[in-house]
């Protein structure tokens, strides 16, 4: 089962997704994400993807319709914590993942 927990800091916005991105889950994952950010319009959406599992295009879409949403009110969207095989995949989507240091911060 596939999860997703959102919080919110401050203009940031972080979506905590457990479990596998497919076709099924994205539609899910995408209507809980969307309800929430076009109701608090975070500046900066984090998209936590240290406990998914196996991702496939449809993650992919996931990712690309965030930043489209997000954008339309000046926002951005970083992906955070993916594992390796993940890593891979959406280096090959042009999409870059980013690590955090201890403290949250971002580093190369």
């Amino acid at each position: 089962m596939t999860q997703v927990e959102i919080r919110q800091q401050g203009d940031t916005m972080t979506a905590c997704i457990a479990g596998e991105i497919d076709h099924h889950w994205a539609a899910q994952l995408r209507a809980q994400i969307d309800e929430r950010a076009r109701a608090a319009a975070p500046a900066r959406l984090v998209l936590d993807f240290s406990a998914v599992t196996f991702m496939d295009s449809s993650g992919v879409g996931l990712i690309l319709g965030r930043h489209r949403l997000v954008r339309t009110w000046g926002g951005s969207v970083a992906v955070q914590h993916a594992p390796p095989g993940i890593r891979r995949m959406l280096a090959i989507a042009g999409i870059e993942a980013q690590e955090t240091d201890e403290e949250g911060g971002d580093r190369t």
